[in-house]
């Protein structure tokens, strides 16, 4: 009877040994095993030590030196280099004035009907407006009268030429006098002043009424006139409405060629020594923080400000694609002769991770680690880094990009969108 527990007691231990023995499926029913292409991954995964906590593994990666090769990771050691030191200055975006139109009409009248808004782009010649001219209405009337004029000084000059051909017959028969041919000639010849003097005021207010805008001069005018561009441009300003009466006092619209503008700074007096026309200059918005517009200073005020010592300085700067907008605010660097010795590494180098400006540091053969940096000025290519750099330190130059993102995904890929990106900054 005392073998029968014996027996079973060592079924019992024979299957908890067999069950400690296996690997604990995990929750799809698969062993815990790594696979290979998990061990893969994980040489090109964002991976702290054993011994990092959550933080650590923001700012640690680890990339194969293949991987590396690959994607064209560029290693350099930092070093004091020379940077050009340039004048810096706030202001706004302004349109030059002589590419701005305003436009008034030429004489008195009501707006009819406003054809454009602010912000349309309009072409030289576009009608802006119609209006009624009383004044083309009434100059019309009075080239109609003179044309009625005109055609009855032409009937008389047809009677005047006949009664001369008569009394010169009468004359050379000697029926009637000398003096009374020499009369009718002198009349013929006043008629053929007076037809000239009209046609000639006639002319005169064909050319009124077309620089008034209305009907052709050869037909009945209208006194419907055109407000019309003269440049091509954008609209900037209003002011007309249907209708207004309006007078050639009246600034209805207010045109600008947008092609090239003015960047309007304000320079300290001490720094004016620095600035001469035609001197380079960088500009950057707000708008587009990663671009910089070449401009040149075209023009240096003549007055100073004496509540703040400064004095205005307008930059020239080309438009393409009008995406500076008029009184944007700007920054405007200019270019001096003079350099200092400071630590620099390439603009690409510099990322902004959550919010912080920082720089990849190679720290072994494989690992890299984020290090937040404080950026200063700017020069060509070049940005000074102020804090967070020593020279020595390895720095990733180029493929600060991918490990960015490589590092904000979790994992290292080189696909065409991330390359493409990098190229453009």
């Amino acid at each position: 009877m005392k073998t029968m527990p014996l027996a079973l007691t060592l079924i019992l231990l024979f299957l908890l040994a067999a069950c400690g023995g296996r690997q604990a499926p995990d929750n799809d029913g698969r062993t815990a095993a790594a696979s290979p292409d998990a061990q893969a991954e994980g040489a090109i995964r964002a991976a702290p030590d054993d011994d990092d906590d959550d933080d650590d593994a923001k700012d640690h990666l680890e990339v194969a030196p293949d991987v590396q090769k690959r994607l064209g990771i560029a290693v350099a050691p930092v070093a004091s280099q020379p940077l050009a030191i340039a004048l810096r200055a706030t202001g706004s975006v302004q349109p030059i004035e002589s590419r701005l139109a305003h436009v008034r009409p030429l004489a008195q009248g009501r707006i009819l009907d406003v054809l454009v808004k602010v912000g349309d782009r309009v072409s030289r010649g576009q009608p802006l407006a119609r209006f009624d001219n009383v004044e083309a209405g009434a100059v019309a009337t009075e080239r109609d009268r003179a044309r009625a004029e005109l055609a009855r000084l032409r009937v008389q000059l047809g009677t005047a030429t006949r009664q001369v051909e008569r009394a010169r017959r009468l004359a050379e028969i000697g029926a009637a006098p000398q003096r009374e041919y020499e009369t009718s000639l002198g009349e013929q010849q006043q008629i053929e002043a007076s037809i000239h003097a009209q046609e000639s005021a006639i002319a005169g207010l064909d050319v009124r009424l077309r620089r008034f805008g209305t009907a052709d001069a050869a037909a009945d005018a209208s006194s419907v006139a055109a407000i019309s561009s003269p440049i091509a441009g954008v609209l900037v300003r209003a002011a007309a409405a249907p209708g207004d009466v309006v007078d050639a006092t009246t600034e209805l619209f207010t045109v600008a060629d947008i092609s090239r503008l003015y960047v309007e700074a304000q320079v300290f007096e001490k720094d004016l020594g620095a600035v001469r026309k035609g001197q380079a200059a960088t500009i950057t918005v707000d708008a587009y923080p990663d671009e910089r517009l070449p401009g040149t200073v075209a023009v240096i005020g003549a007055a100073l400000d004496p509540r703040t010592r400064s004095v205005p300085v307008r930059v020239e700067v080309a438009n393409a694609g009008d995406r500076l907008k008029l009184d944007m605010f700007a920054r405007v660097a200019l270019a001096t002769e003079a350099t200092e010795q400071a630590i620099a590494v390439p603009r690409e180098a510099v990322q902004l991770l959550e919010g912080r400006q920082v720089v990849f540091i190679r720290s072994g053969a494989t690992e890299f680690r984020v290090r937040p940096v404080t950026v200063g000025r700017l020069s060509g290519r070049l940005v000074e880094i102020t804090e967070g750099l020593a020279a020595g330190d390895l720095v990733v130059t180029t493929g600060a990009f991918k490990l960015k993102s490589a590092l904000l995904a979790g994992t290292l890929g080189d696909d065409d969108d991330d390359e493409a990106k990098e190229s453009q900054r």
